[in-house]
């Protein structure tokens, strides 16, 4: 912790949708997953409120929201709830606020990741400090949300420039804090001749397109990850599988990183403003190489360093002249892939990134008159 600071009582409240445990559902899961686990090695105090069955949970019964519970597993969606669901986790919140309200002693601050609303609305209605971090494009719900705390404790941090900007746009600024991996985890591989894919398998990441890509410059490629969309794997997936694709499904971290690391060149694909893209930096730092569309906050985060590529959003063909090159040179210089991970854990290792956060949360701890926060230079 912060040297001089007595250690954080933290409320992590993370996304609500999937627990936070491994296989992760998404890189969202994975960071937050990360933020836990990392507070809690530096000697802060952290409670987590987040789905049934994640991780790290502990006996409050308040603090543990419901998950989706889909009468057809062919129905399971990200985009998409099954019905009651939504009154569910509203409920949900509004229990978990009353247990905030009433045990405010208990806390510093709260940390919230989530995509619901009400968390937001907690720094008026529980007088608590409040950071909320922006993991996706402006939501018209969290836009509400943010007007009625404009003088509160609150602050917005955005995971990239692109994503400040846009919601900047909308009205509500925010300081940019990118995500970190643990770089201790995420270690350097021997590199491979397939080319890989991982995240979620939904249209918004088009893996059909990095396959398309590999099939263009005669390659093999694995996808790995969970299906968030089971009509588009059907549909868009499946047929494009065989002898130059191939599918593992989601995996846990260990097996994960062997995955990436053994590949030839990583691949990212998505077709919406990614606002990260945590798999970027996962593959970069098992020396991997990326070749990735050119959309969103992706550009932010391969800058600096070597062995990335950004082509424009959606040209198969240059992707894959891209993913070309950047295996020929990994197998013609073996050292590109030390020169990358090093690269990569300068700017993204998890430790580097988490102290930013934890100064964030630190200051906005601090009990201030009148609740008004003073202006901050980072």
């Amino acid at each position: 912790m912060i040297r001089g600071q007595r250690p954080l009582r933290v409320l992590v409240v993370a996304p609500s949708r999937y627990a936070l445990r491994q296989p992760h559902a998404g890189g969202l899961e994975a960071a937050v997953w990360d933020r836990v686990r990392w507070l809690r090695s530096r000697g802060h105090d952290v409670t987590l409120c987040a789905a049934d069955g994640s991780d790290f949970l502990g006996e409050t019964a308040e603090f543990r929201l419901p998950t989706p519970e889909w009468t057809r597993p062919e129905d399971a969606s990200d985009t998409d709830y099954p019905s009651g669901y939504a009154d569910a986790v509203d409920a949900a919140f509004a229990v978990a606020r009353d247990r905030l309200i009433a045990d405010r002693h208990l806390y510093d601050v709260v940390d919230n990741h989530s995509l619901h609303p009400a968390p937001i609305r907690w720094s008026r209605e529980a007088d608590i400090p409040v950071v909320t971090t922006l993991h996706t494009p402006p939501l018209e719900p969290l836009l509400e949300a943010a007007a009625d705390v404009r003088d509160s404790s609150h602050r917005f941090v955005a995971v990239s420039q692109a994503t400040a900007r846009a919601w900047s746009v909308e009205g509500v600024d925010a300081f940019v804090f990118p995500n970190g991996v643990d770089t201790e985890q995420w270690t350097r591989g021997a590199g491979g001749t397939s080319w890989v894919w991982t995240g979620r398998v939904v249209p918004e990441k088009a893996p059909h397109l990095a396959i398309e890509a590999a099939r263009e410059a005669g390659a093999h490629i694995v996808l790995a990850g969970r299906i968030g969309d089971v009509d588009y794997f059907e549909q868009e997936i499946v047929p494009r599988l065989g002898v130059h694709a191939r599918y593992v499904g989601p995996l846990r971290q260990p097996d994960l990183c062997r995955l990436v690391g053994s590949s030839a060149v990583a691949l990212v694909t998505p077709m919406w403003e990614e606002p990260f893209g945590l798999v970027i930096v996962e593959a970069l730092a098992t020396g991997t190489p990326v070749a990735a569309f050119d959309i969103g906050g992706v550009s932010e985060v391969i800058a600096g360093i070597p062995g990335a590529i950004t082509v424009t959003a959606g040209d198969v063909v240059a992707l894959a002249q891209a993913a070309a090159h950047l295996a020929a040179t990994g197998a013609r210089e073996p050292l590109t892939r030390v020169w990358t991970r090093r690269a990569t854990v300068r700017q993204h290792s998890l430790a580097q990134r988490h102290r930013e956060v934890e100064r964030v949360l630190a200051h906005i701890a601090q009990p201030v008159p009148a609740r008004r926060v003073p202006a901050v230079s980072w």
